[in-house]
């Protein structure tokens, strides 16, 4: 018997072939946000156990960015103009947390907007979330938790399903050019590898061009010490570890230091103190680059150290101890050094310069 074709009519549609040349592509840089951790135009998922300061985190760095300052350990010629952020959560209200938080903060309540849901809850296929990015131009959308906003519909187990729901969210953020971070929780599965963390189907860490993790550090002295480390790194090298404590009254950005997941998730004691000989070799490289210059674009210098193989981070560490100065002349960040009344800076032991952030 000839099988009936008539529930099938999709399969039988004619779709035209349409291919792209590779040389009809013009390949672009990825953008960041903050690097490299969050990059512009893509995925980031934060994930982390309740409790360990995930939001704090977040709505901290949101304060930031509103007020055009440069995030943790970044230096000030990476610091971007003003932008405005989109913030949804459903774990704590604007009007008694957020709001007056991200005001104590010093942030930017101009530029810190929320979508509202009093008709309909957000989910990552509503149109509405492009619709704000597009009309305010927002660089950042954070939506916390993971849980609420992929849509009651779709099960984090059921890879079609979740698929379907990143991939709408995957695009707004391809088009717009928008950070986007989602909030997560973790999974229970403590011995497995941090990839597996991540509750839900594997293929949510497969969608995630990035993945962060704050993770508690018990052994530390101060037990409201939290450690960020980057679980994955799809765009760039993986980025070091970022120490934070949480006070009563603010966070407070302690250090970076050279650490693998693995080591955050399952070290009894996190790794601190002098930087690794890779930053004293840096810090050599820097003053050979340097040599005989009153300055140098600060792009030229950081692309012959990335060229040699050194992170950032280390950048970063090394520029500071050498006694590298940055001045900005028109458009363009300088470095410069002078040896002859320039002495190498110690290691910061103390906290971090960054001013406290109530919450």
């Amino acid at each position: 018997m000839q099988k009936d074709r008539s529930y099938f009519d999709e399969d039988l549609i004619e779709i035209p072939l349409e291919v792209s040349l590779a040389s009809e592509i013009k390949p672009k840089e990825v953008r960041w946000l903050w690097y490299p951790y969050i990059p512009f135009g893509k995925l980031t998922i934060l994930q982390g156990d309740p409790g360990d300061g995930k939001s704090k985190l977040m709505l901290t760095l949101a304060a930031l960015l509103t007020q055009g300052k440069p995030l943790p350990f970044c230096d000030k010629d990476e610091s971007q103009e003003p932008m405005a952020v989109i913030y949804q959560t459903t774990e704590d209200d604007p009007e008694d947390t957020i709001v007056p938080r991200f005001i104590e903060a010093g942030g930017e309540t101009s530029r810190l907007i929320f979508i509202k849901e009093d008709v309909k809850n957000l989910t990552f296929t509503d149109t509405r979330i492009r619709r704000a990015v597009e009309v305010f131009g927002a660089k950042l959308l954070i939506l916390d938790p993971l849980s609420a906003y992929i849509g009651d519909s779709v099960s984090l187990n059921a890879a079609n399903e979740m698929r379907a729901a990143f991939s709408s969210l995957a695009e707004m953020a391809r088009d717009t050019g928008c950070a986007v971070v989602i909030v997560a929780h973790m999974n229970k599965m403590r011995e497995t590898n941090p990839l597996y963390r991540t509750s839900g189907s594997i293929d949510i860490a497969g969608v995630a061009r990035s993945i962060l993790a704050v993770v508690r550090q018990r052994n530390r002295e101060d037990p409201n010490d939290r450690i960020m480390v980057q679980v994955k790194s799809n765009l760039a090298p993986t980025g070091s570890g970022i120490i934070f404590r949480i006070k009563p009254m603010g966070i407070v950005f302690l250090e970076e230091i050279e650490i693998t997941a693995e080591e955050a998730f399952y070290s009894d004691r996190t790794r601190s103190g002098r930087p690794s000989v890779k930053v004293d070799m840096c810090i050599e490289k820097i003053k050979e680059i340097l040599k005989g210059k009153d300055s140098m674009p600060a792009t030229e210098c950081e692309a012959l150290l990335l060229k040699e193989g050194y992170k950032k981070s280390t950048i970063r560490k090394a520029k500071k101890m050498a006694g590298v100065e940055s001045e900005k002349v028109g458009f363009v960040w300088l470095w410069s050094i002078d040896s002859s009344n320039k002495q190498e800076q110690p290691f910061p032991e103390d906290e971090y310069e960054y001013d406290e952030i109530p919450f």
